[in-house]
């Protein structure tokens, strides 16, 4: 039995009284946060439930423990609930993605009409975060090198025929495009209506099978659709023969992958040394294919988020 399972229980029943009860002011209404970094050494690792958030979660915990902390992992299902865990200190340490953060932080913040605060662009938008996090009692750790964010794909033959590497190859030959993806695609500025206005592609329709889902995939496949919206960290792409093309112009924002920790618990140096070292080395690449060995090799997240580790070199191999 992993170590901390039974804590792993009691803080879940913790974040249900708390998400309960979190009726009163937010913390921006309180006046900033002024506490100094600290550093517990036992830490809640949050994941949000999906193959990727419970792999990120066992490598930081992984990396904690080798460090000299205690460690347990949370699963919670939604940003909704974690992040006021997080603020509180039911959670000590997220996996997240900047300028998905960053704007919904900014919402939070400021309503759901505030304009947007992420972009392509990594550094402004790291700094829109921190600015949105540190009032909350949040401090966002560098991004690694690994980034999560749509990406479009069409079947290999359809590149090859038509001569298509970028995004900007498809708006240049003028191809009417039925695009896969989900329904909000039609209204979202990184989905239809920005193929459009920065590649001047054509959809004609958008196919409400889901992002990234096996049906809209086999739709491009069998050539009913041309194009699936996915994320840069699918790795079944070549089972369904297709190909991304290169977001040339960098119409989707800078979704990097970045820790979130609570800075009163777990901003200390110690906490953010140990999960920098995975900044160094995980990929955009290796989390596809890390992605792609629990969804379709049915291993376990802790174990192959493990041997990653072992691998390369982060920890001793056992």
């Amino acid at each position: 039995m992993r170590p901390g399972r039974w804590a792993r229980y009691a803080c879940a029943a913790l974040l249900l009284l708390l998400t309960a009860c979190a009726v009163g002011p937010s913390l921006e209404n309180r006046g900033a946060v002024t506490a100094p970094p600290g550093d517990s050494r036992q830490l809640s690792i949050g994941s949000a439930g999906f193959t990727e958030s419970e792999l990120l979660a066992q490598m930081y915990a992984a990396l904690l423990d080798d460090a000299g902390y205690r460690t347990d992992i949370l699963t919670v299902g939604n940003r909704e609930l974690y992040e006021p865990a997080l603020e509180s200190g039911q959670i000590d340490v997220v996996p997240e993605y900047a300028a998905t953060f960053a704007d919904w932080l900014n919402a939070k913040v400021n309503g759901p009409k505030a304009a947007p605060v992420a972009s392509s662009d990594l550094a402004a938008t790291m700094a829109a975060l921190r600015r949105l996090a540190a009032p909350r009692g949040l401090t966002v750790l560098p991004a690694g090198r690994a980034v999560d964010q749509n990406a479009f794909a069409v079947s290999a033959a359809f590149a090859a025929k038509h001569r298509l590497k970028t995004l900007s190859d498809l708006g240049r030959a003028k191809l009417p495009v039925r695009l896969a993806a989900g329904d909000e695609c039609v209204q979202r500025p990184s989905c239809a209506p920005g193929l459009k206005k920065t590649y001047g592609i054509e959809v004609t329709a958008v196919d409400p099978k889901g992002v990234g889902t096996t049906p809209a995939k086999q739709a491009v496949q069998n050539g009913q659709d041309q194009m699936v919206l996915t994320t840069s960290t699918d790795a079944t792409l070549d089972q369904f023969g297709l190909v991304v093309l290169a977001d040339d112009r960098k119409l989707q924002n800078a979704d990097y992958v970045v820790p979130v920790v609570n800075r009163a618990r777990a901003g200390g140096k110690r906490v953010a040394a140990a999960l920098n070292r995975l900044n160094t080395v995980l990929t955009t690449a290796d989390l596809a294919r890390l992605n792609e060995q629990v969804d379709s090799w049915r291993r376990l997240p802790a174990d192959v988020a493990h041997n990653y580790l072992e691998e390369k070199g982060l920890l001793e191999k056992k």
